[in-house]
This record gives structure tokens, sequence and C-alpha cells, in this order.
């Protein structure tokens, strides 16, 4: 039938529509995930993690149980063990979220619960704060023992200036794989992105660095790792530099030592994150970091002055902002990704 004679027909004499076109479905999901980014998001904020039963500790634990069984000193026994947990997570993942359901409510339950489980902003916060406290008190043994909470170097040697080097720096890299990161990959696939991202992210932390026992094993979860976060690290950059007036820098200044720095770094993602964060808290980052035996010199970031314990709060406010225009653009990403179609309810 032509579109005009359609038209023609449309209304009959009496004015009742007869072959008046269906009404366009609207889509229940489309906002499902972006909401769901969205709560999830604010119960970290508000909750953080649970002190036991954290699923991503339990995922952790079963691996690295496993990983003691079959490990070798193979980069192909490696890449096999990270490709095995990282397509487990993704499968369950896509399962479970497809046996909740495409419904409005349904998904935004699951997305936020996931987006929960996954975000570690609050609990990177509370930590970087508690070094602050512990370093304003002078308390030097204590501080050195909570850098493990943190990050990987070793403490035992460092002075008051070196461990609030140590946390920005921690602060600025782990904004990226902690928040944004996660955000990005639930914005672009929803529950099994944000879920198969944080299993990447964990496994790298378990063995992806360089020692003599996962030098080869580990080679692949780390290369996985800067892979999955190649866009979220410049992401993160770009948005400590649009948000440095609100800590008293520049965005010039901040991009300029981004562009100029960022590549400075054994870490193709993690130097982009510091070099924003030392050009927009106008800081200078950078120097020799010890891992137990190995001793890993970096290159100066940024023209700023060294941290001090007063930038630890400069540096957690930054990375709060930085969380939260990363949320509102995730939720808007999702919104305009997910398909018009599904049930409203």
């Amino acid at each position: 039938m032509t579109d005009a004679l359609l038209a023609a027909r449309e209304d009959d004499p009496c004015g009742r529509r007869l072959l008046a076109p269906p009404p366009t479905p609207v889509s229940a999901a489309r906002p499902g995930r972006a909401l769901g980014l969205l709560l999830g998001a604010v119960v970290d904020a508000v909750a953080g993690d649970p002190g036991r039963g954290h699923p991503v500790a339990a995922f952790g634990r079963t691996a690295a149980a496993v990983e003691t069984r079959v490990w070798a000193d193979s980069r192909r026994r490696g890449a096999w063990f990270v490709l095995a947990w990282v397509g487990l997570v993704a499968v369950a993942a896509t399962v479970a979220q497809a046996a909740t359901g495409s419904t409005r409510s349904r998904l935004a339950v699951s997305t936020a619960a996931s987006t929960w489980a996954v975000l570690g902003g609050a609990s990177l916060l509370h930590e970087a704060t508690g070094m602050q406290r512990l370093l304003a008190a002078g308390d030097l043994t204590a501080a050195r023992s909570h850098l493990a909470r943190l990050c990987g170097r070793d403490a035992s040697a460092l002075d008051v200036d070196e461990l609030a080097r140590a946390t920005v720096e921690s602060v600025a890299e782990n904004t990226s794989d902690a928040v944004v990161a996660p955000l990005l990959w639930g914005a672009v696939a929803g529950v099994p992105g944000l879920l198969a991202y944080r299993a990447v992210n964990t496994l790298d932390a378990m063995i992806g660095h360089r020692s003599p026992r996962y030098e080869r094993f580990g080679w692949a979860a780390a290369r996985l790792d800067d892979v999955a976060n190649l866009v979220p690290a410049r992401l993160t950059g770009a948005l400590a530099a649009a948000l440095a007036p609100l800590v008293g820098g520049s965005p010039a200044t901040a991009m300029r030592v981004l562009r100029r720095d960022g590549a400075a770094h054994p870490s193709p993602n993690a130097g982009r994150c510091e070099a924003a964060f030392a050009g927009a808290l106008d800081l200078r980052l950078g120097g020799d970091n010890r891992y137990g035996d190995r001793v890993e010199p970096r290159g100066p970031l940024g023209d700023g002055y060294p941290p001090r314990v007063t930038d630890i709060a400069r540096a957690v406010r930054l990375s709060r902002l930085v969380g939260c225009a990363a949320v509102g653009l995730a939720a808007t990403a999702a919104w305009l990704l997910q398909p018009q179609h599904g049930a409203a309810r």
C-alpha cells in the first residue's frame, strides 16, 4: 500500500482511525543500564566495600588457589589461565544478565549491584585519607604499614615526603583502575563489561607484576590489563586536566604536562593519570620506587614541588571530582548506546 493510499484511508468519515501506525516501543532497558550505573556509584560512595565477603576478594582467592596448581614458567600457560578466568566471568555475567530479563527495574538492579561490586573509589579515598591522618600525626611506622593498602612498593625506608608521593601517585593511577575504567566498560557492555573488566584488573594485580615467578606467567595478565585501561586512563587524564581549576590548578598546565610527561613511565596508562594529576595539582611526581629487591626508576612528572602531606587531600578531592564526572559520562553513554527495545517495567 502506497503512502498516499495509507494516508487517505487512515481516518474514516466518522473519525475512527482504521490504519493508525502502532506506537513506537519505548525501551525500558535503555534507561535501566544508565540508572544502574548511577545507583551503583551512589551505593559505593555511601557504603564503600563490605568488610567481609566481597565478591572481588572471593574471586581473587579462588583464582589464586587455582594458580598455585597450574603455574608454569610459560607465557602460554599464563595466557590460558587469564583467558579462562576472564572468559568464565564474562559468560557467567552474560547468562546472569539474560536470566534477570531486560526490563528497566531488573536491569537497573543487576547493573547497580555489579557496579557497586567492582567500583573501588570509596575505599581508595578512605585509605588515602587514612594515610594523611597517620602522616599528620607523625606515626611513620603505622604509615609505612598502611601503604600496602594503596600500592605494592617497599615502604620500609620511605620518609614522610616519599610516603606522600606514593599516596598521591596511587590515588591518580587507581582513579582510573578503580573508578573510570569499570564505569566506562559498564556503559559499553553492561554487567558483562563491569565484571570482566574487574576480573582482568584483579588478575593483573595478582600476577601481572614483574617478579621471577610471574615474569612470563603473568605477561598476558599485564598486557590484557594495559589494553583494557588504554582508553579509561586517557579519559582520566583529560578529566583531571579539565577539572584542575577546582583544585587550584590550570587545565592548560595539566594538559601540557600530560602530553609531555605521560609516556615517561613504565606503564602506558598509569603515566597518563599521574602526569595529569601532577599538572593539575602543580606537583612533581616520579622517582625511584622499590619493589622488593627491584628498583624501578621513573622519570619526573610535572614541574611543581614534591608532594607534601597536605597535598594528599587535594589529590583525594581531584579524584572524587573525576569520579563524579565519569559517573555522569558513563550514564550518558549507557543511555545513548543501549538498544531501543525492551519492555517497560
